[in-house]
């Protein structure tokens, strides 16, 4: 990770850490860096926090001034972004969200012309223009100065492609959907409503400062109660820009992205179109998935965490489903990115064409007690690599044996060690957490 793009993008607090003229500059360097020798078109898309118009405007004077070419998406989703650079020709998609953090915070996700995550190398460069150490690029003058052009016919087509996948309707299905009064508010209800289901909505009334604000895919215990109280078949909840989703039954069961992943490659597996027979997860998945996935059959492969380094396995290797717990998963054969409606769609054809509920389908994996410890530490490395830690770890997975697990790594953020357990009990998960904590504790490693 660099200086200011990390995993996600270039997050952080509104015009304390992320500031308009960062956006300003970003859209400057992206402008000019794609506009040479052709004019660059780039569309842009935002969430519903109150900053989000801020730097969107900071962005278009940036592009333009660069001589790009601006196309507004307005309030939309991230995948609706990718969807549109990889359909419509643009040269590269900007989404402008902080994705699950609070309202105050913002960030810049930029995409390449395949709708994925931009290169690495990209965001070096512009980090280098952020910080002087590239010249300023030329201003575009007269006829060459960019334009702004409204592209909401382009959210549009993206509802109409959604709309278009599920092999079934939804009809009489009665579906919850909360939005997290974010961009899902804008496409979510329609897509629900034209497939027939009988559609439940809430947290759909953004006002710039609700986003996230005790509902959505990080507050799942509200859609849960709203499905049961309501008597409905089952719930999605999304997050801030939508490219992710955990799922209700109709019991008020969390299908987390670990259930998702098995409810779906089992399906697509059954329909033929799983890939190599193979599901692609991050290091932090459940033990319970993969011993699931084993038992059908099925093959897994691990990334480190993060859904671009799943995507990026997912490309190289052409598999059809990957993912993280947290309800980012990918479906290749219908987009580039993690996308939280069409997951849903997923997940409804799967119930409708086994006509089976998702409680049913869910229930076939079983999860595992996970205890997961951060313990904040003056140098990871030396923490991580200290031979008694070492010998503890080794300890831990003996102790483990075949029905457990335990992943020590490093944080990718803050200066922490993530301990993380998996086992029978959680009894088990605590002894051997603290086994590797209190080690580490009696070689100094640990700081307050």
């Amino acid at each position: 990770m660099g200086k200011y793009f990390g995993t996600d993008g270039f997050r952080g607090e509104a015009n304390v850490k992320l500031t308009v003229d960062h956006a300003f500059k970003v859209g400057r360097y992206v402008g000019w860096y794609y506009g040479r020798g052709h004019k660059a078109k780039i569309v842009i898309g935002k969430d519903t926090r109150r900053s989000s118009y801020m730097f969107e405007y900071a962005l278009v004077a940036g592009l333009t001034a660069s001589g790009a070419d601006a196309y507004l998406l307005h309030v939309t989703t991230t995948p609706s972004v990718s969807y549109a650079v990889r359909t419509e020709d643009f040269d590269c998609g900007i989404m402008i969200s902080a994705s699950h953090n609070p309202f105050y915070d913002n960030g810049i996700k930029l995409l390449n012309g395949n709708g994925q995550k931009i290169e690495a190398s990209i965001e070096e460069r512009i980090e280098a223009y952020l910080d002087g150490e590239i010249a300023e690029p030329p201003l575009a003058t007269r006829e060459d100065v960019g334009r702004t052009i409204d592209f909401a016919s382009g959210r549009n087509r993206y509802i109409g492609y959604l709309i278009s996948i599920p092999s079934r309707d939804f009809k009489n299905i009665k579906v919850g959907l909360d939005c997290s009064n974010g961009s899902s508010s804008a496409i979510a209800k329609s897509v629900f409503d034209a497939l027939r289901a009988k559609t439940y909505v809430i947290n759909n009334a953004p006002d710039g400062t609700n986003i996230n604000t005790n509902c959505g895919s990080t507050h799942i215990e509200v859609l849960q109660r709203y499905v049961v109280d309501n008597g409905l078949d089952v719930g999605f909840a999304y997050d801030g820009d939508a490219d992710r989703c955990i799922a209700v039954d109709h019991k008020g069961n969390i299908i987390d992205g670990d259930k998702i992943m098995y409810v779906c490659g089992k399906y697509l597996r059954e329909k033929g179109q799983l890939n190599r027979d193979t599901v692609v997860t991050t290091v932090m998945s459940n033990l319970g998935l993969y011993k699931a996935l084993e038992r059908e059959g099925m093959r897994y492969e691990q990334t480190a965490v993060g859904d671009k380094y799943v995507a990026e396995n997912m490309l190289e290797n052409n598999y059809s489903i990957g993912g993280e717990q947290s309800g980012h998963i990918i479906f290749s054969r219908y987009a580039a990115t993690g996308d939280g409606i069409l997951t849903s769609l997923m997940l409804m054809e799967a119930c409708v064409e086994k006509k089976a509920t998702l409680c049913d389908l869910a229930k076939e994996m079983k999860v595992y007690p996970q205890l997961l410890r951060n313990v904040r530490v003056a140098d990871k490395q030396e923490a991580r690599e200290n031979p008694a830690v070492v010998k503890a770890v080794q300890a831990a997975a003996e102790a483990l044996g075949n029905d457990g697990r335990i992943l020590v790594r490093e944080s990718g953020t803050e200066p922490v060690i993530r301990v993380m357990v998996e086992a029978g009990t959680d009894d088990i998960c605590r002894k051997e957490v603290e086994r590797v904590v209190k080690v580490m504790e009696a070689e100094g490693l640990i700081v307050e």
